[in-house]
């Protein structure tokens, strides 16, 4: 069983994260593709991030229509600080005979080796980098090569049409009452409105 494992804050999750997704698991054969949402980003201490739970059904109501992709809380279920290679180590008990592949963008790619305890993470699963514009081949395989051997991160360099959609801006333009349709699922449009996401005193 391969395992495709996208994580992110997905707040909101958008329909670039759908596109990846989708060209991910058809280009490398996944059997599924998990949808991860962060329990506490490490790197987003400082910034507002919705509730999870708002976060969760977001997820869910945007993959619900799709048999090939599923959500996972197991971010969400542990306290504290939440990191990519605890996650990773969770998921490999959950699934023991499945192969990992965790998509990335490939500039965090280069910023591996200042993950969470690299020399672990890079056993748990083999590293998708999602070629990204401004980000050429050259520049990640040239990273990779100067790398010591034994601290290099099992690693596959996939094309994908990515969608220029950020959650930052969705949060922007929901607060300024400006559209999100055709950027965000329907199921996600609807949820955000619903609970009035993103409005400034909601």
């Amino acid at each position: 069983m391969r395992v495709g494992l996208l994580g992110g804050t997905f707040d909101p999750i958008h329909l670039g994260h759908l596109v990846i997704a989708e060209e991910a698991r058809l280009r490398l054969g996944l059997d599924l593709v998990l949808f991860i949402p962060a329990g506490q980003p490490p790197h987003k201490r400082e910034e507002g991030v919705s509730p999870a739970a708002d976060r969760l059904e977001m997820v869910r109501a945007a993959i619900g229509d799709h048999p090939g992709f599923s959500c996972s809380e197991v971010e969400l279920l542990r306290p504290g600080a939440s990191y990519t290679v605890d996650t990773l180590a969770a998921l490999q008990a959950q699934y023991p005979q499945a192969s990992l592949f965790w998509l990335l963008g490939t500039d965090s790619v280069t910023e591996l080796h200042t993950w969470h305890d690299p020399e672990r993470l890079y056993r748990l699963a083999t590293f998708v980098g999602l070629l990204r514009p401004g980000w050429p081949r050259q520049a990640v395989e040239r990273w990779l090569a100067e790398r010591p051997v034994q601290a290099r991160p099992q690693l596959e360099l996939l094309e994908v049409p990515l969608l220029d959609i950020s959650s930052r801006d969705l949060r922007r333009r929901a607060q300024a009452g400006e559209p999100l349709r055709y950027l965000v699922p329907e199921t996600v449009r609807a949820y955000i409105r619903r609970r009035g996401l993103y409005v400034a005193g909601a």
